[in-house]
């Protein structure tokens, strides 16, 4: 990973001067600096910036003449008593959106009675208008479908709604059609110019635009106030990673405090018991943004990921019935467990197949597996397309898909890295898929099965041709350079002036260096209900020489031996943790420093003896730290690594292609030696047993689990192992599985083995740096 430093102007005095009055508590030349960097370079802009108060927001009619034609559609429709539904999505800002115009329309029509919503199913329908879902709202009499956060491309469905008596009024911010859709009015950003304030709107936003014209050209109706509304708005805008800057930034200011301020109340005087609740359950206070990114908007998008139907979670985010609040807040955290449970497990499926490809050779990473739920596969591509800096697409081949056709279909979500537009490289194979969508950083896709080959190939010469020499490598950048002696309440309420931050403006990254780490340990995070789930994350302490006090900080994802051991350097953010009431670093990156006498990283330190024969391998020097078993996972390379760097010693691949058995014939020798032992009542350590039958520990275990279904008992005593026979206790049905699961793991591990056995130097070298 290349590490990048952002190059530091300083701003002018009286700049700083100027911001020191927003940061009564500290210098405020951190803040300077970062905003300076950030374009934000005079008094007016300064102060629009940090207080919204003294920003002018945009009229919802400068959408112009499309905003004028939807209030009068919606006045006849208010008029003549005619039904009405929204017509969402199943993500964050869908639900959000729906909720919003839920409310705020709910004002001037009566709710269950004219006003209805629709959510798509994420596991059967897409996003966007659809056929079936049409003819349903006919049935029902419907007469007008207000779309939110989706339904700018639906052309034919718009055509067909029209044809049906259903006319469309669509709001939403994704890419426009070629031509204006057939539809009574669209409020879309996107026909503004970029510099427009208005530009960079969500969907929820853009519905909050389409009421608040609502509240102007009939003032008298409404009965709750506009701004009722701008917490739901800030939960859409900062959960969908759209610019914060205009309106965007403004509308995300208010509804913060919004948010904050209902949830001051008391749960029974809560105008929104579910965002409370779930704030709560996620053991947050609602006062920051990241109480949204990492906290209300996981949650939301995890409904539908893991249950495909989200409908009700505009119920969770509108009610003011309390028990049933808490009740669908529950069901919502569950689900948003399960979904941290899916992903941690596709993550490691995903992060097994990588380490069979060579990166060297891969432009895009195109995998697929028949077992993947497809709602966690966009959040596992995003983390693989951060970590290896290369466009990910990942693919579920589970089921059949679209039952009208002969061929199965394979479904999947892609994301890309900042310098490559992915939705133009997945649109110009658009001949070989079934229907795609998306965006520049993120698509989703389906495709005939046997097209998946095709498919990888083709995308990864395209970008290959589009990209030249230019190197994929991943990258992280840190904006200002700390000490562990600034970190703190004072710095963290400087950084706080640049909140909300999003795309546009990141939260902002700190470097630390010649630092080490203490008192690491990791744990299992665990659900509300106690249980365990598949999600790590690891605990430390981080000093260097500016002071003699520590600073706690957290490592998500990541093992305490993922830490490199000795001084480092290392980017985070800092973080208040409301659960435990202390100020925090969050851990992003981080590498041996430069300065501990650990030498940098080249290939140098790597000598590549793999397959000498012994009689002409170079002999070793004392300092070399010398591989001589053949790896079957880069997590082990790594540590050897790691361990090198450490010691300041060169690294020696000392491996030769292993002799491998067939895994039927280790299966068999293991059970012979289970009935001999079993026979002697000889014990036997598991270290023997690995060396004797060529496997790892992880796949004995598994072979050991299969023992016991053909009537051994294998138990521990210290160190030893001691098996025994009983007849009754067989079920070869159950044994047939387990021996399958131990040869498939026996296979796995020799691929891995003959694969290390030839990966180019270069290879080990970008893999061995990559975390």
């Amino acid at each position: 990973m290349q590490w990048i430093l952002t190059v530091s102007e300083q701003p002018p005095e009286w700049f700083t001067q100027l911001v020191k009055q927003y940061t009564p508590a500290s210098t405020g030349l951190f803040a300077a600096q970062l905003l300076w960097q950030r374009g934000i370079k005079d008094k007016s802009q300064l102060a629009a910036f940090i207080n919204h108060k003294s920003y002018q927001p945009a009229s919802p009619f400068e959408f112009g003449e499309e905003m004028h034609l939807a209030m009068k559609r919606l006045q006849q429709a208010r008029n003549a008593g005619e039904k009405i539904t929204i017509w969402g999505d199943f993500d964050a800002d869908g639900i959000t959106s729906t909720s919003v115009l839920w409310d705020g329309l709910g004002q001037f029509f009566k709710q269950n009675q004219q006003l209805n919503y629709y959510i798509p199913n994420r596991l059967k329908e897409s996003h966007g208008l659809n056929i079936a879902g049409i003819d349903n709202l006919a049935q029902q009499g419907c007469k007008l479908i207000v779309t939110c956060d989706t339904g700018s491309t639906n052309i034919d469905e718009i055509i067909y709604a029209k044809n049906l008596g259903i006319d469309v009024i669509v709001t939403d911010h994704h890419t426009l059609p070629a031509e204006r859709p057939p539809v009574t009015a669209i409020i879309n950003p996107r026909y503004l110019s970029p510099e427009h304030p208005l530009f960079h709107l969500s969907g929820v936003a853009v519905a909050y635009k389409l009421v608040e014209a609502l509240y102007q050209t009939l003032p008298d109706v409404p009965q709750e106030p506009l701004e009722n509304l701008l917490d739901l708005v800030a939960v859409g805008l900062i959960a969908d990673l759209v610019q914060l800057s205009g309106d965007c930034r403004y509308l995300a200011q208010l509804g913060i405090q919004i948010l904050q301020a209902d949830f001051k109340q008391p749960p029974a005087a809560r105008r929104r018991p579910g965002v409370g609740r779930l704030l709560e359950l996620c053991q947050k206070n609602g006062d920051r943004p990241t109480d949204i990114s990492f906290g209300l908007g996981p949650r939301i998008n995890a409904v539908s990921r893991i249950q495909g139907d989200a409908s009700f979670c505009v119920e969770l985010l509108t009610s003011r019935d309390i028990k049933r609040c808490h009740e669908l807040a529950e069901i919502t955290e569950l689900a948003n467990t399960r979904r941290k449970s899916l992903q941690k497990d596709v993550q490691n499926q995903v992060t097994q197949k990588l380490s069979q490809l060579d990166l060297s050779t891969t432009s895009v990473i195109v995998l697929e597996d028949t077992q993947w739920p497809a709602g966690v596969l966009g959040l596992v591509a995003g983390q693989v397309a951060q970590e290896t800096g290369r466009p990910t697409i990942l693919l579920s081949t589970e089921g059949t898909g679209d039952n009208s056709l002969a061929t199965p279909l394979a479904r999947g979500s892609a994301r890309s890295i900042n310098s490559v537009d992915l939705y133009q490289l997945v649109k110009d194979q658009a001949h070989l898929l079934h229907r795609f969508g998306g965006h520049p950083y993120a698509a989703g896709l389906s495709l005939p099965v046997e097209n998946i080959p095709l498919f990888r190939d083709a995308i990864n010469q395209q970008l290959r041709q589009s990209l030249g020499s230019i190197n994929l490598s991943p990258t992280v950048q840190a904006d200002i350079t700390v000490t562990v002696a600034d970190l703190g309440k004072e710095l963290f309420f400087e950084l706080k002036l640049l909140e909300p931050c999003g795309m546009g403006n990141p939260v902002p990254k700190l470097l630390i260096q010649n630092c080490w780490f203490e008192n690491t340990w990791h744990r299992n995070q665990q659900d509300s209900q106690g249980k365990k789930v598949q999600y790590i994350k690891t605990d430390f302490d981080i000093r260097d020489d500016s002071t003699k006090n520590a600073f706690p900080g957290i490592w998500w994802g990541h093992y305490k031996e993922e830490l490199p051991l000795g001084r480092c350097d290392c980017i985070a953010e800092l973080d208040y943790n409301t659960y435990k009431k202390r100020y925090e670093v969050r851990l992003i990156a981080v590498r041996p420093s430069a300065e501990s006498g650990l030498k940098t990283h080249n290939s140098a330190q790597i000598l590549d003896w793999r397959n000498f024969p012994s009689q002409e391998s170079p002999a070793p020097s004392q300092e070399s730290l010398i591989i001589d078993e053949c790896p079957t996972h880069w997590d082990e390379l790594r540590a050897w690594w790691r361990r090198s760097l450490y010691n300041n010693q060169q690294l020696a691949l000392a491996w030769s292609k292993p002799h491998h058995q067939p895994p039927m014939e280790i299966w068999l020798t293991l059970v012979g030696i289970a009935k001999y032992l079993s026979r002697t009542n000889q014990p036997v350590t598991r270290v023997q047993l690995v060396k004797k039958l060529g496997i790892s520990n992880q796949t004995l275990l598994l072979g050991i689990q299969a023992l016991k279904y053909y009537g051994f008992t294998v138990t521990r005593q210290d160190r030893d192992l001691h098996i025994s026979w009983n007849a009754s206790t067989v079920s070869e049905s159950k044994g047939d599985v387990a021996v399958a699961q131990f040869l498939a793991a026996i296979s796995e591990e020799q691929f891995q083995q003959n694969y290390f056995t030839d990966v180019p130097l270069s290879t080990i070298m970008a893999m061995v740096n990559s975390h």
